[in-house]
Formats: C-alpha cells, sequence, structure tokens
C-alpha cells in the first residue's frame, strides 16, 4: 500500500518557485536572507557546480555572489515544477531582463518538514556560466 509523503505537492511547487525569485533573483540581501530563513532548513546544503555548501548563511553568501556577478539577470521558468514524493524539479532559463538567455538549468529539491533540506543545481554544461561556476563560488 502506498504511503502518502508529509510534503505537498502544493508546498513544493511553491518552494522551488519562491527560491528561484527570492533566493537566487534576489539582489536585496534583507529580503534574500528573510527568504531563506522561509523557505530553507537551517542545515540545509546547496550543491552546485563548485562543491555542497551547508547552511543559510553560506547559501545566502553563494546567492549574492551570483547576484552581484549577474545583477540584471532574471529567472525564469521553463514549464511547469514536477513532484514526486517529498522532491521536486524545476527547468529555468536565466538572462538579462528582456535580452536573450544567456543559460539554463534545473533545480532538484528535497523537502523535508515543509524546507528545502537540499538544493541541486544542474547548469548547462555547454554554457560560459557553468564554466565560470566550476570551482569558484
Amino acid at each position: 500500500m502506498p504511503t502518502e509523503s508529509a510534503e505537498t505537492a502544493e508546498r513544493i511547487r511553491e518552494l522551488l518557485d519562491r527560491n528561484l525569485q527570492e533566493v537566487f533573483g534576489e539582489g536585496d540581501d534583507d529580503r534574500r536572507r528573510v527568504a531563506i530563513d522561509a523557505l530553507w532548513a537551517e542545515d540545509g546544503v546547496l550543491y552546485v557546480p563548485s562543491g555542497p555548501v551547508v547552511g543559510r548563511a553560506g547559501i545566502n553568501r553563494v546567492a549574492g555572489v551570483l547576484r552581484s556577478t549577474h545583477p540584471s539577470f532574471v529567472y525564469t521558468p521553463n514549464g511547469s515544477p514536477q513532484v514526486v514524493h517529498n522532491a521536486g524539479r524545476l527547468a529555468w532559463n536565466s538572462g538579462p531582463s528582456g535580452g536573450a538567455v544567456a543559460y539554463t538549468g534545473w533545480d532538484v529539491i528535497i523537502v523535508k518538514d515543509r524546507k528545502i533540506a537540499a538544493l541541486y543545481v544542474f547548469l548547462d554544461e555547454t554554457s560560459e556560466e557553468f564554466r565560470r561556476t566550476s570551482g569558484q563560488i
């Protein structure tokens, strides 16, 4: 008999959408930190090409560095989030507001107690962004 996940599909979709916009798309440090506190577990782990980052302060630092290197870039979902049990994924595009897409990626989250416990960020490996961030953030 299948068991039902404690994490709702609606909450997982909300976490994916809000994290994309309010954490990685947010240029204001204070607003980003409030969003991280609301969306992320205290010991959440962010897996990026350069390696894992543990905890809210580290996640805030990485998101801040990303915003400072691309202050005019926006993140746009590419399709709808998909959910399976306590995990979800969302494809996205990034580039200057109103401009061409500069790079693409996928966010895959694991949710525990209604917060992001882990986020795996997959960047298009042919992009300059992948080459720039591998080993550097």
